[in-house]
C-alpha cells in the first residue's frame, strides 16, 4: 500500500439528525399530540445601555456621560411559551446510517481497501457498542436541548423507532437523572438505555434500518423564554436586527427551531478520552478537540499528539494501532464525517 494519504478523502456523517421543532403545551397533556401549538418568533425593540469595556481614552467622565446619554437601540428576535403553557416540546428525527469507514470519495484504491478492512476489524472487535451507548446517553439526558435544559423543573425524553410508517416506543427517560459530566446510567434506566444503544449499534453495523423520533418535554414555566438556534448573519446592514432566531416554514407562520448541526454537536459530545478530560468532562468529537466557546483545542498535533490526523495516519500508514480508547475516538470522527484528504 502507498504510504501516503490520498489527496481526496471524504466521509459522510452516519448520525443524521433533522432540525428540531419547538411546540408549547401543558406538562399534564404531554401524551396528547393535539394539545401542542407551534412556538412563534416575535420581534422586540429595546433601548440598551453602554456596558462594554472601555478603552483608557474613553474613560473620561464627560465622554462616558455623553456616550451613556446616547440610546443603544436594538431589535431582536425572541421566542417564549404563552402564559397558558408551562412546557416546551422539542422534536426531531435521527437516521443511523451504515458504512462507517467507507469513504464517499477517495482517489487511492489501495488506501480505501485498507481503510475498509480496518473499520470492519474494529466493528468485529467492538461492534460500535461503546460509541452507541454514549450516543444513546446523549439522547436520554437531553443534552441536545442546550440552554433549554438549564433550570428546568422536569425533562422527559421519549425515543421511538419508525418501522413501516409506525412508531414504536424504545424508551422513556427522566433526563435530569443523568449527569452531563459523565456517562453513568441510573439503575432504573439501564434496560431501556441498553435497548436504545443496541439499536444504534445495529444501525451503524448495517444490520437494520434505524430511524428514530426523539421528543423532549421540558417543564420550564408559563410564559418563559425558550432558546431556538440563532442565525449567523455575516453581512448585517445598519438598522438590521441584532439577533435573528431560526425558524422553519413561511415567515408569517414559521415554527421556532434548532439547527440540525447543533443537534449533531450535542449527540457527538462523547469524547472524554483526551488528556484534560478529568477536569472538563466530555467534548464534541472534532479532529483537533476544538471547543469554540473556550477558544481551545484539546487535541494538539504537537505536544499531546492525540489529534485525529496523528492517530489516523499512524494507524493507516505506519500500522501504529492506537489504544482502545483512541480507536473509539478515531471511529467517532469517521461517524461525524468530513474532508480529511492531504490537500
Amino acid at each position: 500500500m502507498s504510504k501516503e494519504t490520498p489527496s481526496v478523502l471524504a466521509f459522510e456523517r452516519k448520525l443524521d439528525p433533522s432540525d428540531a421543532l419547538f411546540h408549547s403545551g401543558d406538562w399534564t397533556a404531554r401524551n396528547d399530540d393535539r394539545d401542542w401549538t407551534p412556538v412563534r418568533l416575535q420581534e422586540k425593540s429595546v433601548r440598551g445601555t453602554i456596558s462594554n469595556r472601555l478603552k483608557a481614552a474613553e474613560q473620561d467622565p464627560l465622554k462616558l456621560d455623553a456616550a451613556i446619554d446616547k440610546p443603544n437601540l436594538q431589535t431582536v428576535d425572541v421566542a417564549a411559551l404563552p402564559m397558558d403553557a408551562d412546557t416546551l416540546r422539542v422534536r426531531f428525527t435521527l437516521r443511523v446510517l451504515p458504512g462507517v469507514g467507507q469513504p464517499s470519495a477517495c482517489n487511492k484504491a489501495d488506501y480505501q481497501k485498507k481503510l475498509i478492512t480496518l473499520a470492519q476489524d474494529y466493528a468485529t472487535r467492538h461492534g460500535f457498542r461503546e460509541l452507541a451507548r454514549r450516543y444513546a446517553i446523549n439522547l436520554a439526558n437531553g443534552r441536545f436541548l442546550w440552554r433549554n435544559r438549564v433550570g428546568a423543573e422536569d425533562v422527559e425524553v421519549e425515543v421511538a423507532r419508525f418501522q413501516q410508517g409506525q412508531a414504536a416506543l424504545v424508551g422513556r427517560f427522566d433526563a435530569l437523572s443523568f449527569s452531563l459530566r459523565d456517562f453513568n446510567v441510573p439503575s432504573d434506566a439501564q434496560a431501556q438505555l441498553q435497548a436504545l444503544a443496541d439499536l444504534i449499534a445495529q444501525g451503524l453495523r448495517g444490520e437494520t434500518h434505524v430511524l428514530l423520533q426523539i421528543t423532549a418535554y421540558v417543564r420550564i414555566g408559563n410564559g418563559q423564554e425558550v432558546f431556538p438556534s440563532q442565525e449567523l448573519i455575516l453581512d448585517r446592514g445598519r438598522g438590521d436586527k441584532s439577533k435573528t432566531l431560526y425558524f422553519v416554514g413561511a415567515k408569517q407562520d414559521g415554527i421556532a427551531a434548532m439547527h440540525s448541526q447543533k443537534i449533531g454537536n450535542a449527540l457527538r459530545t462523547v469524547d472524554d478520552w483526551y488528556q484534560e478530560a478529568e477536569g472538563n468532562g466530555p467534548i464534541a468529537v472534532e479532529p483537533y478537540g476544538s471547543v469554540t466557546t473556550q477558544g481551545k483545542a484539546y487535541r494538539q498535533p504537537k505536544g499531546s499528539k492525540d489529534d485525529f490526523y496523528t492517530l489516523f495516519d499512524g494507524w493507516m500508514l505506519k500500522d501504529k494501532v492506537p489504544t482502545e480508547a483512541q480507536q473509539h475516538y478515531v471511529m467517532a470522527v469517521l461517524i461525524r464525517g468530513g474532508v480529511f484528504g492531504e490537500a
